[in-house]
């Protein structure tokens, strides 16, 4: 039965080919809008190389210091973390590293901008880095604030021309570095790893920075578990609540450890309340936006929809006065809508394939390799087959209330 439904809806398709052709185009654009921001999004926040064990990471990314009068909310300092986030409950690993800054460097009179992040050596077990060539640094070279540094496939171009960069020096914000490591370039979107040069963090020129609650650092708690995420969670928050506070300014300490999306979402809704995150309210956002952005398409598909069943009034008369019933006409014309909406799919995938080639090709994002995988066109055609749906059921609706005499006189309510 499905067969013959197939068959004959390919054939209707093409009887007015251009209202087809109209519906097509429609289509075809906007699950390639879709599929374009799935793409993005996904390259945001899926899990991928280095960033692999997402399901098991949490992040502090930023401490809140809040007073009667006064509240100081930034990234998190290294004396926070030291002090208060090792060694909790759940956790195999915990890594340390600095936000990206940007430094400058002369290379043949030519001036060289990089991002560079301070790390500890967890940093590379915790996150899975491709090295092109040598390794990361040890735990040696930390505590020894050894000038060391592993570098980006891109910074090698940059410095040394792509010439092989283990064991030759660069200088970078006043310092000297030797490279040992050079590892693949991590796409812009990846917070916790996107950057040119890491080295150990016990370079910085001073040590301040080991003192500080709040400074401009995050850290990255490997759990063995995702099951532990709660106590982990209660382990710090009761430990902080005890914390040094660095003046009678302020009565409350918080750092609330998070996933990356967590922590996207509290800065989209600008909540700064530490100890709790509201991921739903992003997803409830994102949801409806593509809802919204689905409506005026599937509103008209559904007129041009209404318009078939009106130039096919007679036939529909003709079928059901030889007893036709109406989930018989309904069924088909689902079928129909939904083929059509899976043949502009398959155009709309191929369009976005071409739109994620130009933006990777560009640079827009940077080292980012923009592409379709198994989630990005599961999301594709989830939305085209809700496309599908959404603009079918009103029409086939209107179908199946035809009376057979005032369809026959080619008459619709």
């Amino acid at each position: 039965m499905l067969r013959s439904y197939l068959k004959l809806a390919w054939k209707i398709l093409w009887r007015r080919r251009f209202y087809t052709f109209i519906s097509l185009f429609g289509i075809m654009v906007t699950i390639a809008v879709l599929v374009v921001a799935s793409a993005l999004l996904d390259h945001t926040f899926a899990p991928m190389p280095p960033e692999v064990r997402q399901d098991r990471t949490l992040g502090l990314f930023r401490a809140r210091l809040v007073g009667k009068d006064s509240i100081d909310s930034t990234a998190v300092g290294y004396r926070l973390i030291d002090r208060y986030a090792r060694n909790l409950p759940g956790v195999e690993r915990l890594a340390i590293v600095s936000q990206a800054q940007t430094v400058l460097s002369y290379v043949g009179g030519h001036r060289v901008e990089s991002r560079i992040r301070r790390a500890d050596a967890e940093y590379w077990r915790v996150l899975d880095f491709a090295f092109l060539e040598g390794g990361p640094f040890t735990d040696q070279d930390v505590a020894g604030g050894s000038f060391v540094a592993v570098i980006s496939a891109s910074a090698r171009d940059a410095y040394f021309g792509g010439a092989p960069a283990v064991g030759r020096v660069l200088e970078a914000d006043g310092q000297r570095f030797r490279v040992i490591g050079v590892v693949s370039d991590v796409p812009a979107t990846r917070e916790v790893a996107y950057g040119d040069l890491y080295v150990p963090f016990t370079t910085q020129k001073t040590d301040a920075y080991r003192r500080e609650l709040l400074g401009d650092f995050y850290a990255l708690l490997l759990a063995r578990s995702p099951a532990d995420f709660p106590a982990i969670k209660s382990e710090l928050a009761s430990r902080l609540a005890r914390a040094e506070l660095p003046s009678r300014e302020y009565d409350h300490l918080y750092a609330f450890p998070q996933t990356y999306f967590e922590s996207v979402a509290d800065d989209v809704f600008f909540d700064d309340q530490a100890d709790r995150s509201h991921p739903e309210r992003l997803l409830a956002v994102m949801a409806v936006a593509a809802f919204l952005f689905l409506l005026l398409p599937t509103v008209n598909l559904v007129n041009l929809n209404v318009s078939r069943i009106t130039e096919r009034a007679s036939e529909i008369g003709v079928r059901k006065a030889f007893g036709a019933s109406s989930r018989v006409l309904v069924t088909q014309f689902v079928v129909e809508n939904l083929l059509l909406t899976l043949v502009g799919a398959a155009g709309g995938f191929v369009l976005a394939t071409v739109v994620l080639w130009l933006v990777t090709a560009s640079g827009v994002v940077p080292h980012a390799e923009l592409a379709l995988n198994l989630r990005v066109f599961g999301a594709g055609v989830a939305a085209a087959a809700v496309f599908g749906l959404l603009s079918g059921v009103y029409p086939a609706w209107r179908m199946s209330r035809m009376h057979p005499v005032e369809a026959l006189k080619g008459a619709v309510r």
